[in-house]
């Protein structure tokens, strides 16, 4: 539920999160640089059923909130005369920066239920320092469970193209608040059969607020859709199809070239909802039905596509996760997930490459000016 202080391409996830991209002040360098979307935050309650009931509550206290700082936020940017998006990019005069973008991802999340990897290509072009677009193609390689190897071989689903996706995407730095905002749409290019698809156009808009004090970073995001996208890094074993609000809240410390982050996350689906499953492959013919609604949390194990109401998706829980940049245009993060209703532990990694900027610091380097 969403990037760079030098001339860097942003990494723009296919599920619409914002990671690189931005020249902002130093104090949020980490946080613009990788992913305004992050969902890092400790646990703070010894029991579920606690946790559970703190974020059915506060996920809709934190929306409200949200909407209304999003507001304020884009109130104050629109009356402000700072010339953020005007001259060169640099850490006073924060925004994307303007021109193409490229850029190269390897992702993957590994857990009991399967194993899901991406390897995902962008291009876009930033039009001024807070409005973007950019066009993605991910390519998904999953590994099953051996339950499902098991006892369903036939179901063991392979690799291919995941949906393509487009992202419009808008950031508004700010002395006080940072506020950044994406709306995903997804075509259904892939397999719906693998569960590289839910068989239908999706949409989400997500947006990010956060304000520093020294190396801490506190945020919170809000988003709406129809499908629950992937977190950060944590490729779920599993697409659903179905409208749902998401929130995230938590905070990141950086610590020279690490940067460490926490949070916890709630998502509260409404209305019809349908999981199609990455780990379990349909079987060949005309097409995948759900046999019947159930409430089976782990029914993804069992079926390619299962239907049921809104606490078939119904999630909540919180990650841990680190990064490390050794160089302006490479980004190496690792991250923990604890699903508290799927009592489900995944663990993942990332890769991202800024190749736009690679090209723009060698440009630089060759022309006259330099020299």
């Amino acid at each position: 539920m969403m990037a760079s202080p030098s001339p860097a391409a942003p990494f723009i996830r296919e599920n619409g999160t914002i990671v690189g991209g931005v020249s902002v002040p130093q104090q949020i360098k980490r946080r613009t640089e990788v992913e305004p979307w992050r969902f890092r935050m400790r646990r703070t309650k010894t029991s579920v059923e606690k946790f559970s009931r703190l974020t059915a509550y506060s996920r809709r206290m934190a929306f409200f909130s949200l909407l209304s700082l999003s507001a304020g936020c884009l109130a104050s940017q629109a009356q402000s005369s700072n010339p953020a998006g005007r001259g060169a990019v640099s850490q006073d005069n924060a925004g994307f920066y303007p021109g193409w973008t490229l850029r190269a991802s390897f992702e993957g999340s590994t857990s009991g239920d399967g194993s899901v990897y991406e390897i995902s290509t962008a291009a876009g072009y930033n039009f001024s320092h807070h409005f973007g677009v950019d066009l993605s193609v991910p390519y998904f390689f999953v590994g099953a469970p051996s339950a499902v190897k098991t006892n369903n071989p036939q179901a063991v689903p392979g690799n291919g193209i995941g949906s393509i996706g487009a992202n419009l995407k808008w950031l508004f730095p700010g002395k006080t608040m940072n506020y950044a905002s994406t709306i995903h749409l997804g075509a259904p290019t892939g397999d719906t059969k693998k569960g590289f698809s839910n068989g239908h156009a999706t949409w989400n808009w997500t947006n990010h607020l956060e304000h520093s004090w020294g190396i801490f970073t506190p945020f919170i995001d809000g988003g709406i859709g129809n499908t629950v996208g992937d977190a950060h890094h944590v490729k779920k074993p599993f697409m659903t199809f179905g409208y749902n609000v998401a929130f995230e809240a938590g905070t990141q410390v950086d610590a020279g070239p690490l940067s460490f982050s926490a949070s916890v996350y709630d998502v509260a689906p409404w209305g019809p909802q349908t999981v199609i499953s990455r780990v379990f492959r349909c079987a060949p013919g005309p097409g995948c039905s759900a046999a019947g609604k159930t409430r089976n949390r782990k029914s993804y194990l069992l079926s390619n596509v299962s239907s049921g109401d809104a606490s078939l998706t119904r999630d909540n829980g919180f990650n841990v996760g680190v990064e490390f940049k050794p160089m302006k245009t490479v980004n190496l993060e690792a991250a923990y997930s604890r699903s508290v209703s799927l009592q489900l532990n995944t663990f993942s990694f990332g890769v991202f490459l800024d190749i736009a900027g690679i090209l723009r610091s060698h440009s630089s380097e060759l022309s006259p000016s330099s020299r």
